[in-house]
């Protein structure tokens, strides 16, 4: 029988991204055998690191022919006094001024610098891995491409290493697009291994290095993941407000937002009729800070427009000094700070925050739409510097309509389970780079979150079993009516349980207004899950559905009630049993991540005394 030949295998082309015509490295770098070897491809990113190798000279053969200098260029007498000491010596002489020596030949014929290739590092944020990439000399010099975090968009041909090592596959550079050039002396990331708490004062340049770029791949999963939850679910997507006239809450540090404190206001936008107050004090420290702005932007001429722009602010707020003063001496025994600014006249004619939850409003969506969740920015003025303490944090809050709380805790553990397992299956490659240089137990912390049962024990519970303690003294003392710690909550998750563990049933005096009252009347309708490593990522509750039951509690916190009667009147006209809860992501990150500070796993980090851009 006559053999047939087998087909010739057709290598694919490397995919291009649609919109910038380049091709990401993640598609070239996933392939471990090199596959896409002898294609043309453009690709773009950023060198992380680099070395030079010079070219080895090239040995005229034998057989070629002296090169010939000509005679134009070059006299005998120079000849003769380049290489004969004597005769230089005696040309000196009889020169005189008018004569110009050369002392050797190399100083008429100027020698290029020696050919050499530079090997680059080049990373564009798709993959943990970067492609090596080589420049010839010819294309562009060394000291253009190979510092740090310059940007590269190149041509070429990719081919196996020319050096066997980790990769299997580098570009050949042909075509140089583009070349945007690094000034070393002032690039934060020039240097090597920076601790990650120096690198949040140069939040718009750390997305460069592996380790942020890792976690902000995963941090996109968590959010995909989640979206796929809901969606998958039946649930929608709707928004609900930044800004709010309803204190969501009740007890939480809020961020007031007004227009009444711009620079130059006239005298009729301070009166005495609200509850918040600026002092001469206050903006006399501010004056300090403009004028070291100031000072800083003159020691330079680099942007004119800046330095124009911070002298105006600074005469402003002089003035804004200087008309205070002069109604405080005006007005006897009376001070600026007593003085209250007329939200009347502010921009929403009334007094508004940024939201600490999104849980109130999602509740009107769901008392129509059915199961509702929403993912956005909440706000907490909280003047803390804790780890997990952030003023700006992300979070996913969700309403149900017809459920109680043990619906939405049913909801949560699938929830959490669900992103858990998306994580260890999307993710792998950024895993293996956590699980290498971060934290040895994120894999199979992950993995027992997936396959797990939670506990589910009441508040009560969990104090009982804390005092049961024997041999372990902790910082706070353990009582009915006070939230846990995070040590507490730890020791029960990571000693007693070992497991996650859901509380839930907490006294009424923690929680907010809006829970459902339990029948004992000293306990809501509340729950926490608490994870190892990072303690509480979700607070959920069952919503008080019964009108009376609601006004009493906000009369017992003396609440407003021009605020929440919107959230009233749905208890008046249609009321529904309702629960939800709310995630804060930045928590999961650094349970997916293994990192112990929240302001690592977020883009632009705002926590308290710090928001630099």
């Amino acid at each position: 029988m006559s053999s047939e030949q087998a087909p010739a295998v057709e290598i694919p082309a490397a995919t291009l991204s649609k919109y910038t015509k380049r091709v990401m490295l993640k598609t070239i770098l996933a392939r471990s055998d090199g596959g896409l070897t002898g294609q043309r491809v453009v690709i773009g990113g950023w060198v992380k690191s680099s070395r030079e190798i010079r070219k080895q000279p090239v040995t005229p053969h034998p057989a070629a022919a002296p090169q010939v200098v000509s005679p134009k260029d070059v006299t005998c007498s120079e000849v003769l006094q380049s290489r004969i000491p004597l005769l230089r010596s005696i040309m000196k002489v009889f020169g005189g001024g008018e004569y110009r020596v050369r002392e050797k030949l190399d100083v008429v014929i100027q020698k290029a610098p020696p050919p050499s290739v530079s090997i680059l590092q080049v990373s564009d944020g798709s993959c943990v891995p970067s492609l090596q990439v080589l420049v010839d000399s010819a294309l562009a010099t060394p000291c253009q491409v190979m510092p740090t975090g310059t940007c590269v968009l190149i041509e070429g041909i990719l081919q196996q290493p020319t050096v066997q090592g980790k990769h299997v596959v580098e570009l050949q550079s042909e075509k140089i697009l583009h070349l945007g050039l690094v000034d070393q002396s002032k690039y934060p990331l020039s240097k090597k291994r920076l601790p990650l708490e120096s690198l949040r004062d140069c939040s718009h340049f750390r997305p460069r290095t592996t380790t942020v770029a890792s976690v902000m791949r995963i941090h996109n999963a968590l959010t995909w993941a989640t979206h796929g939850f809901f969606q998958d679910q039946g649930f929608l997507h709707v928004q609900v407000p930044i800004i709010t006239s309803t204190d969501s809450e009740g007890f939480s540090e809020k961020f007031l937002v007004t227009t009444l404190l711009s620079k130059g206001k006239k005298d009729d936008q301070i009166s005495s009729t609200e509850d918040a107050g600026v002092s001469v004090e206050a903006i006399q420290a501010s004056i300090k800070e403009k004028s070291k702005k100031v000072e800083e932007l003159s020691r330079t001429d680099s942007n004119k427009e800046a330095l124009f722009a911070a002298q105006q602010d600074l005469k402003k707020t002089n003035e804004l000094v200087s008309h205070l003063e002069t109604r405080q001496k005006a007005k006897s025994g009376v001070t600026v700070e007593t003085r209250k600014l007329d939200f009347s006249k502010d921009f929403f004619a009334r007094q508004t925050y940024l939201t600490v939850s999104g849980r109130l409003h999602l509740e009107s969506q769901a008392c129509a739409l059915g199961n509702v969740y929403s993912f956005g920015p909440r706000f907490q003025a909280e003047k803390s510097e804790s780890k997990k303490s952030l003023a700006e944090t992300w979070m996913v809050d969700v309403e149900m309509s017809f459920s109680e709380l043990e619906d939405a805790m049913d909801c949560a553990n699938d929830f959490l389970k669900f992103i858990c397992k998306r994580i260890v299956e999307g993710c792998m490659e950024d895993l293996q780079f956590v699980l290498k240089r971060i934290d040895k137990a994120v894999m199979e912390r992950l993995q027992f979150t997936v396959s797990s049962s939670f506990e589910r024990i009441s508040y009560a519970s969990a104090i009982e079993d804390l005092r049961q303690v024997a041999g372990k003294r902790f910082q706070s003392k353990i009582e009915f009516g006070v939230s846990l710690t995070e040590e507490q909550e730890s020791y029960l998750v990571d000693e007693i349980y070992k497991k996650p563990v859901i509380i839930y049933n907490h006294p009424k005096g923690l929680e907010p207004f809006y829970v459902r009252l339990n029948d004992d009347g000293k306990t809501v309708a509340t729950f926490n899950v608490v994870l190892p490593k990072v303690g509480t990522v979700i607070r959920g509750s069952q919503s008080e559905e019964r009108f009376n039951v609601l006004r009493s509690r906000m009369n017992e916190l003396g609440l407003q009630k021009q605020q929440h009667e919107w959230y009233l009147d749905l208890r008046r006209h249609g009321s529904a049993k309702t629960s939800g809860f709310s995630l804060m992501l930045e928590p999961l990150v650094l349970y997916a991540t293994g990192l112990n500070d929240v302001k690592d796993v977020i883009p632009f980090p705002r926590s308290f005394r710090r928001a630099n851009n």
